[in-house]
């Protein structure tokens, strides 16, 4: 092996991250979404969040993929407990969902309220203008579990208690994430996962040569593992739509 190849080696040996899949996501605004990040990342690529858009916006979007651990997920499903049945319900059929996570304010991090779901009220037996509090399942009748559970003994609780959803909430009575059932197959199938220290899902972000001052610590307080400069046709001058990208740092 010549020196070029062992400098190559070397270089390889001691990089600070690695993917198990040699697939990358284009930086690109119709290509790289939150969603796809999460996808990629769950089966060892990884992909860059587009910067054809406010560093605000692109940070939310980098965010929004660190929320992820995984088998924890950024719980999306969310209503309030002032909210009807019918609301609740329409909610659940457009996302082909069985269960809807109750909060104070209806968002992923308000107060645990409770859960509702379909075996807990039905369209044609039960008024739908009442509110989800006269039906859902209470905070404190429910097993929950502290951010610091690992996720092989938040899979134990699911299975020893006969759980759908295991709602993770923080000490002050807020919702962090949830874990599925359903995603215990998947965490079994996808064992090369782009994933951090902290089991957050790798994501990378894309940045140009104009505002990158602001852009670049904003990305990376969000959480961003890799930038790489986003330029037309390799031009370090800020151009148009981008063409190719070149590794910044991780």
């Amino acid at each position: 092996m010549g020196p070029t190849a062992v400098a190559a080696a070397a270089l390889v040996a001691s990089s600070p991250l690695r993917i198990a899949v040699p697939l990358v996501s284009a930086i690109m605004q119709a290509v790289s979404s939150p969603r796809l990040a999460i996808a990629l990342a769950q089966t060892g690529g990884l992909s860059f969040i587009h910067q054809n858009q406010t560093v605000e916006a692109q940070a939310e979007s980098v965010s929004a993929v660190k929320r992820h651990k995984a088998g924890f997920r950024h719980s999306d499903i969310n209503t309030k407990p002032s909210a009807t049945l019918g609301e609740v319900s329409r909610l659940l059929r457009a996302a082909e969902r069985d269960v809807a996570v109750v909060t104070d304010d209806g968002t992923s991090s308000g107060l645990f309220i409770g859960l509702i779901s379909t075996a807990d009220f039905h369209p044609h037996r039960h008024d739908l203008n009442d509110t989800v509090e006269s039906r859902m399942r209470p905070a404190n009748g429910l097993v929950t579990a502290p951010p610091t559970i690992s996720l092989s003994d938040a899979n134990t609780l699911i299975w020893d208690h006969r759980l759908d959803l295991l709602p993770i909430v923080t000490a002050d009575g807020r919702l962090a994430s949830i874990v599925l059932r359903r995603d215990y197959e998947l965490h079994k199938q996808f064992r090369n996962e782009s994933i951090d220290g902290d089991k957050r899902f790798r994501v990378g972000a894309g940045i140009n040569t104009r505002d990158y001052r602001d852009r670049i610590p904003a990305l990376v307080e969000a959480g961003a593992d890799v930038l790489c400069i986003d330029s037309s046709d390799g031009h370090s001058v800020f151009g148009s739509r981008s063409r190719c990208s070149t590794p910044l740092a991780s």
